[in-house]
């Protein structure tokens, strides 16, 4: 079927068309020219009419014109080229020439172009429902990737969706859930293994308490004192001689003796304040009998580490602590050569909330530790994915290292920019189409696929909780409930014979 025909200047990129009929954004089409078919897709559609310009001002003509019913209305496209169809998709060397005809793309090279080594199922096409769009698992995992949409686009769908199909390669899924929104889901392919978000002291280093506490890194002495105290608490609880879980009561126990010498330097009283202002925050935090977290890890799983009861602080020392032992573990496994090992450590991070966990203006230790994979991740089998309903507070380094993305509606001018600057893929066009996007329905490009794609992400087959709470329902029932007892309270009296 001819979509149209090209027109003006082509580029090596992109050309322009005009068409009789009117096709959608997103299709792809094929262009056959100097012995190639090239595939390009859809990305901008204007209608317009010569007659009815917009230097015409005056409304009676333009009724008038209208009633006449004329015949000069056009439909203008541009389509991006995406690659040579018989060259592995490499770009041509030379442009379309002004005249060729644009066709729809079959239906079985599109299929082509969507088989992969190791696909991961998303959906549909947007525009033909019988072309299923599957991407490539590994360079999701090496590559990391970043789910981005507005409040209510489909974003927990997809994330669900996604954790499922690496399930049934038995990938290891870590999820930091921030809202407790898989804790108690089902996923046909696997199961939760719910951690709890808790750190044995043994496994912190003494920077991480350190900055927990507050010790400024110029406070020398306060820093000899603490260290002094983190030391002893730590022997106290290997030997048992601690009388109670609270790893910071222990220090400041510790210390408390300390201060009680009357030639006690002043300072100790400053560590046992600053301890103290962190009790309240931190005493839940430590557990002497937790194991190590990365312990509990199982594969085949989606180990979900519940944060919904937890403040940010927290659940930045928790993020931290774990991207920080699981990249040195991978690291030491890859020094030691043994490959098998580096490879059982491999590890999806799912990030939900990336905007509070890794913020674009300001500094937390868990976004230094998200910056770190995200960097070096993928040389030592961890992969991160990056999950926000506000793209433009998500810190751009980190984003910018996401080289896979699914952007479901996105409306924000500001998140569309964030967004654009950090993906060398998307697109104007392709930005311009994010606001007109259904629910559901995703933009997915990078390395996991082939082309650019406009994808109506499939509807999660299993359970989870997160959808939005129906509370004009909960009032009604209310309502109703109320009313039936009022009704049986009656009922009741006159059967006792009184009557109103």
């Amino acid at each position: 079927m001819v979509v149209g025909i090209c027109v003006g200047e082509t580029s090596l990129t992109e050309v322009t068309f005009i068409s009789d009929k009117m096709p959608k954004v997103g299709e792809y089409v094929t262009i056959d020219y100097d012995g190639k078919k090239v595939l390009g897709m859809i990305e901008n559609l204007i209608r317009g009419n010569d007659a009815l310009n917009v230097d015409i001002n005056d409304f009676k003509a333009i009724q008038k014109i209208s009633r006449i019913g004329v015949e000069d209305n056009y439909i203008r496209g541009k389509v991006k080229i995406l690659g040579d169809v018989n060259d592995n998709l490499k770009l041509p060397r030379t442009p379309v020439l002004p005249g060729t005809e644009i066709k729809l793309a079959d239906r079985e090279i599109l299929k082509e172009i969507f088989k992969v080594r190791n696909p991961l199922k998303l959906g549909c096409l947007v525009n033909q429902s019988d072309v299923e769009v599957n991407v490539d698992a590994n360079p999701i995992l090496s590559r990391h990737l970043a789910i981005l949409a507005m409040t209510g686009a489909g974003k927990s769908n997809t994330v669900s969706v996604l954790i499922d199909q690496l399930l049934s390669y038995s990938v290891p899924v870590f999820v930091f859930d921030m809202h407790g929104e898989y804790r108690d889901a089902e996923f046909p392919n696997g199961d939760v293994n719910l951690i709890r978000p808790k750190i044995n002291p043994r496994y912190m280093t003494f920077n991480e308490i350190r900055r927990l506490v507050n010790i400024p890194k110029n406070g020398y002495i306060q820093e000899r004192h603490f260290r002094r105290a983190f030391r002893t608490a730590n022997d106290m609880l290997k030997d048992g001689r601690a009388n109670t879980n609270n790893f910071l009561q222990i220090m400041h126990n510790i210390l408390h003796e300390e201060s009680l010498d009357e030639k006690a330097d002043k300072q100790i009283i400053d560590v046992m304040n600053k301890i103290d202002d962190s009790m309240d925050r931190y005493s839940k935090l430590f557990d002497k009998n937790a194991a190590n977290i990365l312990s509990n890890i199982k594969h085949s799983h989606v180990n979900v580490l519940d944060l919904s009861q937890v403040d940010e602080s927290v659940a930045s020392v928790l993020v931290s602590h774990i991207l920080r032992n699981s990249l040195q573990r991978s690291k030491d496994a890859a020094n030691s050569g043994n490959k098998d090992e580096l490879m059982d450590n491999s590890i999806f991070f799912i990030l939900e909330e990336a905007h509070i966990l890794a913020p674009n203006k300001r500094d937390s230790d868990s976004k230094t530790w998200i910056q770190r994979v995200a960097r070096e991740g993928r040389k030592f089998g961890l992969g991160l994915c990056l999950v926000s309903q506000s793209p433009k507070t998500v810190d751009h380094d980190a984003l910018s290292q996401m080289n896979n993305m699914i952007i479901l509606r996105l409306v924000e001018p500001e998140d569309q920019r964030h967004v654009q600057s950090a993906s060398e893929s998307l697109s104007q066009d392709l930005v311009n189409q994010l606001p007109s996007l259904n629910v559901g329905e995703a933009v997915v490009l990078g390395l996991m696929s082939k082309v650019p794609t406009l994808v109506k992400i499939d509807e999660f087959k299993g359970r989870r909780h997160g959808d939005d709470m129906d509370i004009v329902s909960h009032f009604k029932n209310i309502k109703e409930k109320e009313a039936e007892q009022l009704r049986i309270q009656e009922q009741e009296t006159l059967d006792m014979g009184y009557d109103y």
